[in-house]
């Protein structure tokens, strides 16, 4: 319950955050151009607001329903359906009575905010934390691969050596690589020689769907640091500092090896074999159903792995953080056109409030908050410029329309467009939240 807490936590205070810039974005550039701005809420607020107050001819307040927020503008067909006010004669500050162009600005600046934000967390994170990864060419002992991996073709052991013969600086940009850049083949080194992993659509979907497809293999070492609750190897006697060697006698090499000996052994009451002050001991124990002993593991993969870090300067990270936002928006358009190849069921893995909040950790960490919330930040920025009515892209598209063809669509017309785009929108939202208690249905959260 605490680990749901937290990062619920992290995610409303991400997405106050950007909400409040998207909006002030819009504000900024109606307050420009002398357009009278009429509410700025955070959270929507239909039949009452949690509180407000007015400064100016602005209402600002908080609403109830955290569905994003909204700034109220002058003269413009939006969410409010305010027809009464549309139907009066058009004063010189609302905003159906300023040139095109500067009220395509005003609608762009919420998105505008959201990209320049990003950058700037990018920049701040590179400047505080640097970044630091793990080269391909240090995963020294090879892969493990979970059942997908298998399917698709991979093999615990491999050692990646390219992706579509390209080098990947860092591992953990192997799988991201291959999907976002529909890469057919993946060189591993196998048994001591080079074979090549092919890649259809069907894989392709399988690692959309998929949490993990492979992980660095670490060697075998398993000391007791702690236990956890109930734990079947501390109810057989096990103590804090103890050293486990095997089961039965029978010894490992790396650690997927213990995992999968002791998830075969899961129920059965086994020896365990384990090192205690410099001596061996043998110990029975019952292993649980679901092949854990419950020991809370002394040595981490990143223990056997040179990792390399990168520091940055004050004028380094500016660049860097700049280099970082225009990769990211690059990736995500990529994922973005998954979407629209239905063979690789891209759709199924698109997430709704539930599968926002997984991606923050377990615990609180700014270094990961402000990565995700610069993350998220770039995709309001790209949700938003869709051409969907009652989003800032239908605006956009529009006033595009009115530029082009001198042309400015029927306020009537406007009307039945932003209600056509609310409902497209609710029924995104429905699919994606549905998609999160599926997979929450079928245990693949």
């Amino acid at each position: 319950m605490e680990t749901i807490l937290i990062k619920a936590a992290q995610l409303i205070l991400s997405l106050s955050i950007l909400v409040i810039l998207h909006e002030f974005g819009h504000f900024l550039f109606a307050r420009g151009f002398k357009t009278r701005v009429e509410k700025f809420y955070l959270f929507f607020n239909p039949w009452f607001s949690l509180f407000k107050f007015k400064k100016g001819e602005t209402e600002y307040g908080m609403g109830w329903l955290p569905l994003g927020g909204y700034v109220k503008i002058a003269g413009m067909i939006d969410e409010s359906m305010d027809r009464e006010a549309m139907k009066l004669p058009p004063k010189n500050w609302e905003f159906r009575s300023k040139p095109a162009w500067q009220r395509l600005f005003i609608m762009l600046g919420g998105i505008m905010m959201n990209f320049l934000f990003a950058m700037i967390i990018y920049i701040g994170v590179l400047y505080a934390w640097g970044e630091q990864y793990l080269p391909t060419e240090n995963v020294k002992y090879g892969i493990v691969v979970n059942e997908v991996g298998k399917e698709i073709g991979f093999r615990t052991g491999d050692k990646i050596l390219t992706v579509d013969n390209k080098q990947i600086e860092d591992f953990m940009k192997i799988i991201p690589t291959i999907v976002l850049d529909d890469a057919r083949t993946v060189q591993v080194m196998r048994n001591g020689k080079v074979a090549d992993v092919e890649i259809s659509d069907e894989d392709l979907s399988m690692m959309l769907k998929s949490k993990s497809v492979m992980s660095p293999r670490v060697p075998f070492r398993l000391g007791v640091d702690g236990f956890t609750e109930d734990s079947p190897a501390k109810e057989a006697g096990l103590k804090t500092g103890d050293e486990i060697k095997g089961i039965n006698g029978n010894t490992y090499k790396y650690y997927d090896q213990w995992v999968d000996a002791a998830k075969g052994h899961a129920g059965e009451t086994v020896i365990l074999n384990i090192e205690r002050d410099g001596q061996m001991l043998d110990i029975k124990m019952t292993i649980g159903e679901d092949g854990m002993i419950g020991v809370k593991n002394s040595h981490y993969a990143d223990q056997y792995f040179d990792l390399k870090t990168v520091s940055y300067g004050f004028f380094e990270s500016i660049p860097a953080g700049i280099q970082r936002g225009v990769q990211t928006t690059k990736d995500y358009l990529k994922q973005f056109k998954l979407f629209f190849r239905p063979e690789t069921k891209a759709y199924e893995s698109l997430g709704g409030f539930a599968t926002i909040g997984n991606i923050f950790p377990e615990q609180w960490d700014w270094f990961s908050f402000w990565n995700m919330t610069a993350f998220i930040s770039i995709i309001l920025a790209i949700m938003n410029l869709l051409p969907i009515p009652a989003l800032d892209g239908g605006h956009v598209m529009f006033l595009f329309f009115e530029m082009v063809t001198g042309k400015k669509p029927g306020e009537r017309f406007l009307e039945y467009a932003q209600i056509a785009g609310m409902i497209i929108l609710l029924a995104l939202v429905l699919f994606a939240n549905a998609n999160d208690i599926i997979k929450m249905i079928n245990g693949t959260f």
